[in-house]
């Protein structure tokens, strides 16, 4: 990608989506420099003496100050708190954006921190592992998956399209884009509701009578339940009107299900069952 080759990138934070994200620009873009900032040594020393970064500071001036890009793979507060203590050392016109799980609150005081020379547009990738850390990242776990990024009236339309083209060429198979808003609205039902669900799975009493007789299906549902307990705190503390709502709808349907089975009403259970295993499979994951 030729707008990109001239680039220098600081990603802030290299861990499972930091690390990968160095990895996937090293391998699919020719940028000039990939730099990293984080408070893991190891992972920093690692990641230079593979060649993933070509260095890392100390002082996170010098990155910052002669980057044209910098990815904020950090936790949503974290993110904040980097851009506030560095408002003065970012360089003159460089994009900024970060990859958090919520919007809202990372748009909004992402404009009254950054200078106003300074381009920031969120951004939330559609995809990971449950292991977290810069020894589980992987440049190809971004390859067919969705971003989404949320850009504003403010932002700067030549600035969307090249995230956007930098983003395709490291893999992504989809950008979308939406306001703040919608995306915490919507992820709280396609990702914070189902890691929830899968933790009340882990933590019920029923868990340890049933040691020798979970299927394939329990493992499934309970999947995303090896979770950052730091970072999924922080993600439904910030999005917490958001998850409420989806977590009364969801008691709804428990509530509805369980009127059905205790009526006897097969009928309507079968209307049910046969109308998720259509919606599943026009899903089609599998072909994906």
């Amino acid at each position: 990608m030729d707008k990109a080759c001239g680039f220098n990138i600081t990603i802030v934070g290299l861990g499972l989506i930091g690390g990968s994200m160095a990895k996937a620009i090293r391998e699919n873009l020719k940028v000039k420099n990939i730099w990293a900032v984080d408070l893991d040594r190891d992972a920093l020393k690692e990641a230079h003496e593979s060649g993933i970064i070509d260095d890392f500071f100390e002082d996170e001036k010098i990155p910052l100050s002669n980057s044209d890009m910098v990815i904020l793979c950090t936790y949503p507060n974290t993110a904040l708190d980097f851009m506030k203590n560095n408002r003065d050392n970012f360089k003159h016109g460089a994009l900024i954006t970060d990859t958090s799980g919520i919007k809202e609150k990372i748009v909004a005081e992402a404009r009254n921190v950054l200078r106003s020379d300074c381009e920031f547009i969120g951004g939330h990738p559609m995809s990971g592992k449950e292991s977290m850390g810069y020894k589980y990242s992987d440049g190809n776990i971004f390859q067919g998956t969705n971003y989404i990024i949320t850009p504003d009236e403010k932002s700067n339309k030549e600035a969307v399209l090249l995230l956007k083209e930098i983003l395709y060429t490291i893999g992504f198979k989809k950008i979308i884009e939406m306001s703040p808003e919608e995306h915490d609205r919507i992820i709280a039902y396609t990702s914070q509701l189902p890691h929830i669900l899968a933790c009340i799975m882990m933590n019920s009493k029923s868990f340890q009578g049933s040691r020798d007789v979970r299927g394939g299906s329990f493992r499934d549902i309970t999947r995303v339940a090896d979770i950052n307990c730091e970072l999924w705190s922080e993600l439904l503390h910030e999005n917490k009107q958001n998850i409420l709502e989806e977590l009364e709808a969801v008691m709804k349907d428990i509530k509805n299900i369980s009127s059905m089975i205790d009526s006897d009403d097969v009928d309507s259970l079968k209307t049910v069952f046969k109308n998720s295993s259509m919606l599943r499979k026009e899903m089609n994951y599998e072909r994906a």
